[in-house]
Formats: C-alpha cells, sequence, structure tokens
C-alpha cells in the first residue's frame, strides 16, 4: 500500500499505527493520532473534520505543547522534506523576506510571554497579517492565549487531514 492517504476509505482501512503516523503529520500530539485512529471508520470527511476539532479541544495543555513542538516559528522556513516540512513551507508562502526581522522579534517576545512558539493558521495570511495578529495576541491573558492556540491548531489540523485525504484544493 502506498505512503500516502488517497482518501476517506484508504484512511479508515490504514492500520492503527499507520494510521496515527499519517495523522501526527496533521497533529503532533500522540494522543489526538490515538483518539482519532481509534474512531474509524468515519463516515465522510466532515465527521472526520468534527472529531479532530473535538480531539485538538480535549487535549491537556501538555498535550497541546508536544504539538506545538512540531511546529516552526511563523517566519522561519520549516526544514526537511517531509511532508509536514513541505506543508509548513507552503501553509506560511506568504511571509516576505522584509518581515522575517520583525516577525523573529515577535516570536522572541511571544515566547517570552507565553513560554511556547507562536501558532497560527498561517494559510491565506500575509506576513503581515501574521505579525498583526501575533501583536495582539501578545495582550492576551493567557487562559485566552490557550484558547487561541487550540483553536489555530484545530484549523491547521483541519487543513491538513483535508490535505492527507487529498480531498484540500
Amino acid at each position: 500500500m502506498p505512503n500516502t492517504l488517497t482518501g476517506l476509505a484508504a484512511f479508515n482501512a490504514r492500520e492503527p499505527a499507520e494510521a496515527e503516523r499519517e495523522l501526527l503529520t496533521c497533529c503532533a500530539s500522540r494522543v489526538f493520532a490515538r483518539t482519532i485512529a481509534a474512531g474509524r471508520p468515519y463516515r465522510d470527511p466532515a465527521g472526520l473534520a468534527a472529531a479532530a476539532d473535538a480531539a485538538v479541544h480535549d487535549l491537556t495543555w501538555p498535550e497541546v505543547l508536544e504539538a506545538l513542538g512540531a511546529h516552526p516559528r511563523i517566519g522561519e522556513r520549516a526544514a526537511g522534506a517531509d511532508r509536514e516540512a513541505a506543508w509548513s513551507r507552503q501553509e506560511q508562502s506568504g511571509v516576505r523576506d522584509d518581515l522575517r526581522e520583525a516577525l523573529a522579534e515577535g516570536n522572541r517576545a511571544y515566547e517570552e510571554r507565553f513560554g511556547h512558539v507562536y501558532l497560527i493558521c498561517a494559510t491565506g495570511l500575509s506576513g503581515g497579517q501574521m505579525l498583526d495578529r501575533l501583536r495582539e495576541r501578545l495582550e492576551h491573558d493567557d487562559e485566552t492565549e490557550r484558547r487561541t492556540v487550540r483553536d489555530e491548531l484545530a484549523k491547521i489540523t483541519r487543513l491538513r487531514l483535508a490535505k492527507l485525504l487529498g480531498e484540500a484544493p
């Protein structure tokens, strides 16, 4: 069987360990991958997306941090030839070189403030928009920011699941 999913039927047919490995490229939390793999079969992509949203929002904070560990800083190009790095580079394609220093400075301030990487669903956003949102989020209290991080992680996960299933535009 090929190493990439070709649709929901193929995803549902994967061996559990293989499905979990594939899911880790969408959200790098082992609990997320185990939960979604165990929930198979899914009737349709919308059901899978809803289950993924719920699973991301049910993660404990340490499990969210595990997922964040796989995300490069906004403005930094993900290294590697694997699927996850390629998706990250594609998602951050709106970052122009002239914004990289401002984003690096914002990332440092964010990490100092919150203790983890700044996460935003970068697809469709310009570098300027990402920088503006970073600056806004620096004003969040810890609880608000944790909710925002979960929401952004869920958005990224939905997009990557669609890519995994070959259904992304």
